[in-house]
C-alpha cells in the first residue's frame, strides 16, 4: 500500500482508556468516555459509537461523491453503522461493521451500483478491508 500526501490531520489525545476523556487539538470534540453498558445508558460515549460516526459520516461523504458523478441525487440518503465488539478467535478482541444504506426513490441495481463504488471510495472502508467482518446491505 502506497503512503499517502497528507491533506488533513488532526490528533485526539485520550487519558483514562474506556473510562477517560478525549480531547481533540481545536477543542471540537470533547467527550467523557465510558464503557458500554450492556443494559440501560452510558454517562459517555465510547470508542465503538465514535468509530460508527465517522465510517458513517465517510461513507456517506464517498457516496455523495460518486453519485455526482453519475449525475444521481442522493442527498436524502442514510447511513447506519452498526459496530460490534467481541471475544475473537484468537482470544482477544475484535470489530464487526453492519452497515445498512437507504436512497428513497432510486431504484434497487442502482443503488447498489453506487454503494458500492462509494464502499470502494471511502477511506474507513478501506482501512477496515480484510480486516474485520462488514456486511453493506443497501435497503432500497
Amino acid at each position: 500500500m502506497g503512503r499517502i500526501k497528507k491533506l488533513y490531520a488532526t490528533t485526539v489525545t485520550v487519558t483514562g482508556g474506556r473510562e477517560g476523556h478525549a480531547v481533540s487539538d481545536d477543542g471540537v470534540l470533547d467527550v467523557q468516555l465510558r464503557r458500554p453498558k450492556l443494559h440501560g445508558v452510558s454517562q459517555g460515549t465510547n470508542p465503538e459509537q465514535l468509530f460508527a460516526a465517522a465510517w458513517g459520516g465517510c461513507l456517506q461523504s464517498a457516496l455523495m461523491a460518486v453519485a455526482r458523478k453519475a449525475g444521481a441525487d442522493v442527498s436524502a440518503s442514510v447511513v447506519t453503522v452498526e459496530i460490534a465488539q467481541g471475544p475473537d478467535e484468537q482470544g482477544g478482541y475484535g470489530l464487526a461493521a453492519e452497515i445498512a444504506i437507504t436512497i428513497p426513490g432510486m431504484a434497487h441495481a442502482q443503488a447498489q451500483e453506487l454503494v458500492e463504488a462509494a464502499h470502494a471510495l471511502c477511506p474507513y472502508s478501506k482501512a477496515t478491508r480484510n480486516n474485520i467482518d462488514v456486511n453493506l446491505t443497501v435497503l432500497n
